[in-house]
């Protein structure tokens, strides 16, 4: 296990924290397999799962620079949010603070999500020439509509927490002071609820509001395979670690 990501069980949670704070929890390849072997593995025991992240954000994306691996970064995010979603028990997404790009797409598979009040979600693909994966061109299109994800998609803008539990997306928004016991509060109750009922009507729901969500996982990947080799995600790419704006050609 990586140190970027802590893994703990207790009291019948299974906690996945990513700890990468210096660098806003953004994900490696590394991060996201053990995350989805956790969930994958996790033994009887287990009840409920948390994600949540260290620091001021729960996470800022893949992690971005010169030895960026798209592809294979895209198979893990792919690989756990088809862990989060299939698992049978639930998964609670505890979002500390910014959830950008793959990081809110992996946010919002999760079952219920709770944001701190100063917390915002992006779709930030567009910024850097590529298209929405990880899932949220169906999770967040089911959860509020079509306009609204074309909206987060194409124009990139940031949808503050309170927002996204207005709309719909996340299941509650709390103070930030109260946002840990909250969190708590909610796994703990979990845990001790039906686990059996609670997994199969978790799989009820997802197969009625997310019943083509492999092959999103799978038209996302094959969309983003083209567009890893366009020059506008080059320069969106460059532009992102230079911190400046992208200057896109539509090529």
């Amino acid at each position: 296990m990586t140190d970027d990501l802590l893994i703990e069980t207790r009291d019948h949670v299974l906690t996945i924290r990513w700890n990468a704070p210096d660098r806003l929890n953004s994900l490696t390849g590394e991060m996201l397999h053990a995350a989805a072997a956790a969930i994958e593995d996790a033994g009887g025991d287990v009840r409920c799962v948390l994600i949540t992240g260290s620091g001021r954000a729960f996470g800022a994306g893949a992690a971005l620079g010169e030895d960026f691996d798209g592809a294979a970064t895209l198979v893990g995010i792919n690989r756990l949010v088809r862990a989060i979603t299939s698992a049978p028990l639930p998964v609670v997404a505890g979002v500390n603070g910014l959830a950008a790009g793959a990081s809110a797409s992996l946010a919002l598979s999760a079952d219920l999500v709770v944001a701190r009040r100063s917390a915002y979600f992006l779709l930030a693909f567009v910024n850097i020439g590529l298209m929405p994966d990880g899932g949220a061109t169906e999770l967040v299109a089911a959860s509020i509509g079509r306009a609204r994800a074309m909206q987060m998609a194409m124009l990139g803008q940031r949808l503050p927490a309170a927002d996204a539990a207005d709309t719909g997306l996340i299941h509650s928004v709390v103070e930030d002071v109260d946002f840990d016991a909250e969190v708590a509060a909610l796994v703990e109750r979990l845990a001790a609820g039906p686990t059996l009922a609670l997994g199969r009507m978790k799989a009820a729901i997802n197969a009625s509001t997310l019943p083509t969500l492999d092959e999103t996982l799978d038209r996302e990947t094959e969309g983003q395979a083209v567009l890893f080799e366009t020059h506008d995600a080059t320069e969106g790419g460059r532009a992102f670690v230079e911190k400046r704006p992208a200057k896109f050609e539509g090529r």
